[in-house]
């Protein structure tokens, strides 16, 4: 009877297991995880330049769109094509610094730049566009086509959209084709109609396009 608990005190020693010491400083087994930690990281950056732009911010499209319908209005109201033309460029310089700053900000919370990798990429594939409807612009003006002005900014910047959208989430590209159809149809309508159709475009479907954008890819 006596020999009933030294027997499992003894049984119980024997099943605990030797404390190994810890790996010395020199233990080859460190420099191969320090190996692993620099090829994930490695991976993870590759992953993230080759990965989707998702700072494109939904909230501030919508913002935009509100304000271009705000510029349609202001400029039907215009009595000269300058006045017109210059209530427009106000316009478009108000809603670049209003996605520019959203962009930013959600690219902040989200921890991504905006100048490398897929932002960098939407960044230089959406400037080509809106640099030549800046030099059709000064062009047509000009030679007096005004009317033509609202079909020719629309299309452009349907076709920049859709070169950005290809490193953007997919409803970017889809938008940027909307804009096309509409600036085709400007373009076949009376100019009399092209504050018309910049609100639709610029107003509408960045509104449409924006809530969509911030409701499934977090703002």
């Amino acid at each position: 009877m006596t020999d009933g608990p030294r027997t499992r005190i003894i049984n119980t020693m024997a099943k605990i297991q030797p404390i190994r010491p810890l790996p010395e400083a020199d233990d080859p087994s460190l420099d191969l995880r320090e190996r692993a930690m620099d090829n994930l990281r490695f991976i993870r950056e590759t992953m993230e330049r080759a990965g989707s732009f998702t700072a494109v911010s939904g909230w501030g499209l919508a913002v935009i769109g509100v304000a271009a319908v705000l510029a349609a209005w202001l400029a039907s109201r215009q009595q000269s094509p300058e006045l017109w033309l210059a209530t427009w460029m106000a316009a478009a310089l108000v809603c670049l610094l209003i996605g520019l700053l959203t962009s930013a900000t959600k690219a902040r919370h989200a921890k991504v730049s905006l100048l490398t990798g897929p932002g960098r990429k939407f960044i230089l594939s959406l400037a080509p566009p809106m640099g030549a409807g800046a030099v059709l612009t000064a062009v047509l003006f000009r030679a007096g086509l005004v009317g033509v002005l609202p079909g020719m900014w629309l299309l452009l910047f349907g076709v920049g959209i859709i070169a950005a959208g290809s490193f953007s989430v997919r409803a970017v590209p889809v938008m940027g084709m909307c804009f096309m159809a509409v600036g085709v149809a400007a373009l076949a309508s009376p100019g009399a109609w092209g504050d018309v159709y910049m609100a639709a475009g610029f107003g509408g479907l960045h509104m449409v396009f924006g809530t969509l954008i911030a409701r499934r890819h977090g703002g």
